[in-house]
């Protein structure tokens, strides 16, 4: 079994059928994913919203809650709705398509699928989410060092003011 780190992506597979899960389990561990299989979206939402995980691949077609509800409600939650979806299914018109992308998804993947085109999938979402995180952050510093820098120039103002006061008191005084 494949040593994970606490920096490498980890992804929530969600299908009601279990062998699929065996096989993106399998097949994402040994490119160092760490994939978490659930078995319906109930439990998938749950899941998500205790430890959200960095990208989704959702299957459409399940028994209970189906793909396109699971994703709605991840995408009407503000801790899931950043979470890239990728649907996965054996529904390959253009109809169940759009519909996945109208809830939300970013990809969807036709069954059966093959694994190049699946990793090369997840790598192109993951490396986007990686980067909005990224732009996140560094609009969260930016906004910071700007509260900061006008602090710095309201107390230089402030001491500019007190200086021009003491400066003209002194010449009076001269």
């Amino acid at each position: 079994m494949a040593q994970f780190n606490e920096n490498e992506n980890e992804i929530l597979i969600i299908d009601d059928v279990p062998e699929n899960l065996t096989i993106l389990t399998q097949m994402l561990a040994k490119q160092g994913y760490r994939p978490r299989p659930v078995i319906n979206g109930e439990v998938a939402l749950k899941s998500a919203q205790k430890t959200p995980p960095d990208l989704i691949l959702l299957d459409i077609m399940m028994s209970g809650m189906d793909g396109y509800e699971v994703c709605r409600q991840l995408k009407a939650d503000k801790r899931t709705r950043d979470i890239p979806v990728i649907f996965l299914s054996v529904l390959g018109d253009t109809e169940n398509k759009v519909r996945g992308f109208e809830v939300g998804g970013v990809d969807y993947i036709t069954r059966p699928f093959e694994v190049g085109e699946v990793l090369a999938r997840v790598e192109t979402h993951l490396t986007l989410r990686n980067i909005q995180k990224q732009l996140q952050e560094q609009n969260v510093q930016l906004r910071q060092e700007i509260i900061e820098r006008k602090r710095a120039e309201e107390a230089l103002h402030q001491t500019e003011g007190t200086l021009q006061q003491r400066t003209q008191e002194l010449t009076l005084i001269n």
